[in-house]
C-alpha cells in the first residue's frame, strides 16, 4: 500500500514540475510539511499559497484521469 502511495506521489511531483511549472523549492517545503502533518499534497501546496486554485483543480484533474 505504501508504494502505491509512493509512486502515486511521485508521478504527482513529476505532473507538478512538468505540467504546471512548480518549483522543486515549492515541492520540497511542501512535502516537509506533509510529514509533519499527512493531508493530501496539492491541498498542502495550496494551502501555502505555492499553487492557485486553478492550478488546484488541474491537479484533482488529472489525478482522476490518472
Amino acid at each position: 500500500m505504501q508504494n502505491t502511495a509512493a509512486r502515486r506521489n511521485a508521478n504527482l511531483i513529476k505532473f507538478l514540475e512538468t505540467e504546471l511549472a512548480v518549483s522543486q523549492d515549492s515541492i520540497n517545503m511542501a512535502l516537509r510539511q506533509y510529514e509533519q502533518d499527512p493531508g493530501p499534497l496539492p491541498i498542502v501546496l495550496w494551502q501555502y499559497g505555492l499553487i492557485s486554485l486553478e492550478q488546484l483543480d488541474q491537479i484533482y484533474d488529472w489525478m482522476e484521469a490518472a
